[in-house]
């Protein structure tokens, strides 16, 4: 017998995007950083005495944060609307309550920041702003323990899948959309955007101790992961719409399920479509199998009750609150939007998933239509300077280390 209580209907499938709608326009960010033993900068363990499972138990006592568990593990922590959780490889990553100014953002990572200090002192670790671990490779990088993550080494495929998972730590941004127009004009934009932001905070050029020859080799590992499930996520065409992001994901193979905190494998034997249509073994899908499949998709860009920019290297110096004030300077003002789509109406999207590829390698120093991307970078950051600039809040102040690093025709890793 089929254990559901009642049939999951396509119509609920969209009202997961159609709830995300909100009045207030809001900043998220999403913060990965690697942690490394400060002197040997081999990539700490999650076992052992001074691993990162201590260091999350200890950080808990002092900062009153609760446990995330799996099983018996501690994979995290949260308190309210934030999380402190572990990438496969223990990379750490704050996830932050978005907030309407950027300076609230900084502060909230500071505050915390300031209470892990003593504690990363007395464990000898150091959080390193980076890409991608610049001397471990993944072959000595332990899998953290979580059934998830498991799951997931197993079943993606794509030659760079281990290091995406294991080496990689990025920044992220989350951003609001007010109808479903709204979301599906922003959702464009930022994929077509995408490539040149990875090539401005391409921050991975050192791996296993050595130059690789790629500005973001974490760029380079994601295209060769599993590409059914990243790249980009549709052809993003002026007139797609809720619907489209909905048929592409039904049509994604299925990973796995959850059932009371037990992960049923489906290993890519069925897209959610035939999932929907037949069920797998005894179950029927639910709406948190719906959840739980969307958020194993991981394109350059992704819908979900907000829009979910991914592809940037961690980066430091302040260059880490340019990432959020690039896209809160453009996507929030409907002039920035209108001056940025004129740009980048001039390329194909086969141009700009070209560029997606060379970017990896070239950085800023990769081409469209023959020239260089240099110039139309600097196009986008000074489009957000005077954005956050009109609205005299100050927060224009960062997009400043952007803007400088760009004037000197350089992206993080050529420092």
């Amino acid at each position: 017998m089929l254990k559901t209580k009642e049939r999951l209907e396509y119509s609920q499938l969209l009202d997961e995007f159609l709830l995300g709608c909100k009045t207030e326009q809001r900043i998220g960010m999403e913060y990965e950083r690697i942690p490394v033993s400060h002197y040997g900068k081999n990539v700490v363990p999650y076992d052992g005495e001074f691993g990162i499972c201590e260091l999350l138990r200890e950080f808990a006592k002092i900062d009153n944060w609760d446990y995330i568990l799996d099983g018996d593990s501690i994979i995290g922590l949260k308190k309210l609307h934030e999380t402190i959780t572990l990438e496969p490889g223990c990379q750490i990553e704050l996830s932050l309550e978005p907030q309407i100014f950027i300076k609230d953002l900084k502060k909230r990572i500071e505050e915390i920041d300031s209470a892990l200090a003593p504690i990363l002192e007395d464990f000898d670790i150091k959080l390193l702003n980076v890409g991608v671990s610049p001397k471990t490779t993944y072959k000595n990088i332990k899998l953290l323990p979580k059934q998830r993550y498991h799951l997931m080494a197993n079943y993606l495929w794509g030659i760079l899948s281990d290091v995406m998972m294991r080496e990689t730590a990025g920044i992220q941004v989350g951003i609001d959309f007010k109808s479903e127009e709204d979301a599906m004009r922003k959702f464009r934009l930022a994929n077509l955007m995408m490539p040149f932001a990875t090539a401005m905070f391409a921050n991975s050029k050192i791996r296993g101790g050595v130059d690789t020859g790629y500005k973001s080799f974490r760029a380079l590992a994601w295209l060769n992961t599993d590409n059914e499930r990243c790249g980009f996520a549709t052809d993003f065409n002026k007139n797609m719409c809720f619907k489209d992001y909905v048929a592409k994901l039904l049509e994604t193979p299925m990973i796995f399920i959850n059932r009371d905190d037990k992960m049923i494998g489906i290993n890519g034997k069925m897209t959610f479509k035939q999932y929907m249509e037949k069920g797998f073994e005894e179950f029927l899908p639910t709406i948190e199998d719906w959840k739980l499949h969307s958020n194993l998709y991981f394109p350059e860009v992704r819908l979900r009750n907000f829009i979910e920019i991914r592809n940037h290297d961690c980066v430091g110096n302040g260059l880490e609150y340019s990432v959020p004030a690039l896209y809160k300077g453009i996507m929030y003002s409907a002039s920035a939007m209108e001056e940025t789509e004129e740009i980048l109406n001039k390329y194909t999207t086969n141009e700009i998933k070209e560029l997606r590829y060379n970017v990896a390698k070239y950085a800023l120093n990769s081409k469209i239509e023959k020239k260089q991307i240099l110039p139309i970078c600097k196009e986008f950051a000074e489009i957000a300077y005077y954005t956050l600039k009109t609205e005299g809040e100050g927060e224009e102040e960062f997009i400043l280390p952007l803007i400088e690093l760009l004037k000197e025709g350089k992206c993080p890793a050529d420092i």
